[in-house]
């Protein structure tokens, strides 16, 4: 089969589509036929060697996957052989198959399509990690995201529609505000031609926001948190910006707020039942058209290194996918 190789932590570009041997299901394992691949920004710093996790060498990029079952191993008793699934599994969704344990398959309805099903477990389930779990977000509360228009950022923002909040999305182009607005944002901040602060100050008639979800950070980070609600809560989600911004530890006392971490890899593996009960949640809600998650861009196999160099230089709306049999 054809796989994606990181021979060596490096820019996107080094990686290479080689024949590798085919996978095989050992026992509590199954073998998925990958039909679509989720495009993550923690998948470009895996393979530059930046992620807090490094995969020993050589490894396959791709954290999430959706496919069909082909191969179970001895002792799987509650997955069979075209069974369509969705998989989270850190490596290795960037090839035409992969063997993943059995318990990390979840079944997903006929009517998600496999590059839907691709985009939900880290977008989608690092936002309800944040909004639910970590922010306690209530319903009529005000939710601005940052980055609105990347694939957390916009799963914000229908997640928190979703749950009844009040949507304020920010994001660099009056472009990528559209989709937000398309997508449930109830107002809208281009913070390369407006003071972020400013608006946020108007839109909320000098409250600020109760709940900052940022998966961004660098230097929007700090106007952001002086904006906040008394009593808010500012989530840490990433880094996409680059820089990991330093906070006057006096704004978080001034405003009585919190800086409320967020790792959704950790809450996956400490809390495997949480996770699950947020993923079924979320296909619920595809199903029901409550939320609409966008592929906005699908990359052939060898052009994961484009994907990976798109979602690093922020050219990337909502979710892209990496389709290995097209």
């Amino acid at each position: 089969m054809r796989a994606v190789v990181c021979a060596a932590y490096d820019q996107p570009e080094t990686l290479t589509v080689d024949t590798v041997p085919d996978p095989v299901a050992a026992a509590g394992d199954v073998v998925i036929e990958v039909y679509a691949a989720g495009v993550n920004f923690p998948d470009a710093l895996m393979v530059m060697g930046q992620y807090q996790v490094r995969p020993p060498l050589p490894f396959t990029p791709g954290a999430e996957a959706a496919g069909v079952i082909v191969a179970v191993g001895a002792g799987v008793h509650d997955r069979h052989v075209g069974q369509r699934v969705v998989v989270f599994t850190r490596t290795g969704a960037f090839a035409e198959r992969m063997a993943v344990p059995a318990s990390a398959a979840t079944p997903i309805p006929d009517a998600l399509s496999f590059e839907v099903a691709a985009a939900l477990p880290l977008a989608f389930g690092t936002a309800m990690h944040a909004l639910i779990d970590r922010a306690r977000l209530a319903r009529g509360e005000t939710l601005l995201v940052l980055g609105a228009s990347g694939g957390v950022g916009l799963a914000a923002v229908m997640i928190g529609k979703a749950l009844g909040a009040r949507v304020i999305a920010a994001a660099s182009s009056d472009e990528k505000l559209a989709v937000c607005r398309t997508h449930g944002a109830d107002d809208v901040i281009n913070y390369r031609t407006e003071s972020l602060r400013d608006r946020v100050k108007m839109l909320t008639d000098g409250l600020g926001p109760d709940v900052i979800c940022d998966p961004v950070g660098g230097e929007i980070a700090e106007p952001a948190f002086r904006s906040i609600a008394w009593g808010g809560r500012y989530l840490v989600v990433g880094f996409a910006g680059g820089a990991i911004p330093a906070l006057p530890l006096n704004l978080p006392l001034l405003k009585g707020a919190s800086v409320v971490g967020v790792f959704w890899g950790a809450f996956e593996q400490r809390e495997p039942a949480a996770h699950a009960r947020h993923l079924a949640q979320l296909v619920a809600w595809v199903i029901d058209g409550t939320i609409a998650p966008v592929v906005s861009a699908r990359y052939a196999l060898h052009e994961s290194a484009v994907a990976l160099r798109d979602m690093l230089e922020r050219r990337v709306v909502g979710k892209v996918v990496v389709t290995p049999r097209g």
